[in-house]
């Protein structure tokens, strides 16, 4: 099982990316938990959610492992729980990166905010660009640090699209 992460800012095309990817290759989405939480509680969050926010994602994503699908798609992983807790809160659960970084990923596909054009869909916060240029550099930068793999995808959408293809093949390919 190959597990392949869509990361970065939102409004970046990462849900319409890892639906395009099943389509094409097959394997298993993990959508993100936080909207189902969102869409259930009808409310914003607040930093006293970030917990079951993320066992929540955990628990989609763990399901989705014991499926053993050749591909494992994310559509978002504990890194946006945690860079959102701390964006929106200033603060976030220390257990979120330790669970983080005990969970194997094989590539992160990091969505560059550039040339993407921001939807407002009643849950996203960040219509302009350079919130998310802070964003997606934080997700590069913690991804470095912790010497995770990646590669930053960016373009219009069909250069997304092809680029995204590319990288699974090449990750289903080793």
């Amino acid at each position: 099982m190959k597990v392949l992460v869509l990361t970065g800012a939102e409004s970046t095309g990462k849900s319409w990316l890892a639906a395009r990817l099943q389509q094409r290759l097959g394997g298993r989405v993990v959508g993100e938990y936080v909207r189902h939480f969102i869409d259930r509680e009808q409310r914003d969050t607040c930093l006293t959610d970030v917990p079951a926010i993320a066992r929540g994602q955990l628990a989609w994503e763990d399901a989705a492992r014991g499926q053993r699908p050749e591909l494992l798609i994310l559509d978002t992983h504990l890194l946006s729980n945690m860079l959102w807790s701390r964006t929106l809160f200033d603060d976030c659960p220390a257990w979120l990166e330790d669970e983080l970084l005990a969970r194997r990923y094989d590539q992160h596909l990091l969505l560059s905010p550039e040339g993407a054009v921001w939807h407002a869909d009643g849950q996203r916060c960040q219509p302009e660009t350079v919130e998310r240029l802070r964003f997606h550099d934080a997700c590069r930068q913690w991804l470095q640090r912790n010497e995770q793999p990646y590669v930053e995808i960016g373009g219009d959408w069909a250069s997304r699209e092809q680029q995204a293809i590319a990288q699974a093949q090449a990750l289903l390919a080793q």
